[in-house]
């Protein structure tokens, strides 16, 4: 079994000694019970992570460790944007889980026609916060070297723009639909720059969402002959192009 990950602001020079300290020392001593002689990973959420063995434990929040190895990994290619429709609220977390550990690489929160949530005011910072800790959590637990960006909450203006950037740059806009026209396994993503993938909320992306972002250039793609939960479709196309591209040929993302 790999060894627990923690988070710290900056991963430590190999041969050089560091106290892990606040919320994650507190985690790592009172939850996960770590102690003296114990190897451990600090990362930065960034790329760069550093193995570590535990010298010593301090009170209950705090470890004293030594690095024994640092390690950086580059972002994995092609690079993906979830573009995620708000679902209802009980699934809103488990939707941002599943595609970190699926290896998303950003994760736009959108508020589409047929969202049944609606973020308004402090309840999008809530919401966009509360993403965010869920990503670097989901992170932490499968072990990425980098942590998921978790940008702000989108309109469909915004997400308009977003996928014209993507699509002019040369990459590859996939709007996923019980409906769609074209196989999500014979487009082809391998060489490209960036894949960013539309999942719609539990009512499916309207039509005028799907006319729109097909104007654009981009695909209406059916992942498969099974019809999926908004919470489960990213994680599943993101498991696809793993094997479709050489992002699972290069180490960790």
């Amino acid at each position: 079994m790999s060894p627990p990950l923690f988070w710290i602001d900056e991963a430590p020079a190999a041969g050089s000694e560091v106290e892990l300290t606040g919320p994650e020392g507190r985690h790592a001593v009172t939850v996960t019970r770590i102690g003296a002689g114990e190897t451990i990973v600090l990362g930065d959420g960034a790329g760069a992570s550093a193995t570590c063995e535990v010298l010593a434990t301090k009170g209950k929040d705090a470890l004293l460790v030594r690095a024994l190895e640092y390690r950086y990994v580059d972002r994995p290619r092609p690079l993906v944007t979830v573009v995620q429709a708000l679902p209802k609220s009980e699934r809103s977390e488990l939707v941002v889980e599943l595609a970190t550990e699926a290896g998303a690489d950003v994760i736009v929160p959108w508020q589409s026609s047929r969202s049944v949530a609606r973020w308004v005011g402090s309840k999008a910072d809530k919401g966009v916060a509360k993403w965010r800790g869920a990503a670097a959590t989901a992170a932490k637990q499968s072990r990425r070297a980098w942590i998921p960006e978790v940008s702000g909450l989108a309109s469909t203006t915004m997400v308009r723009a977003r996928c014209a950037q993507v699509i002019g740059a040369g990459g590859i806009v996939v709007s996923l639909h019980e409906s769609g026209s074209e196989s999500f396994g014979r487009i082809g993503f391998r060489g490209v720059p960036q894949v960013l993938l539309v999942v719609g909320p539990e009512g499916g992306l309207s039509e005028e969402e799907l006319t729109d972002l097909a104007a654009l250039g981009g695909h209406t793609a059916v992942l498969g002959p099974q019809v999926l939960r908004t919470s489960t479709t990213a994680a599943v196309a993101l498991g696809a192009l793993g094997v479709l591209t050489d992002r699972w040929d290069r180490g960790q993302s």
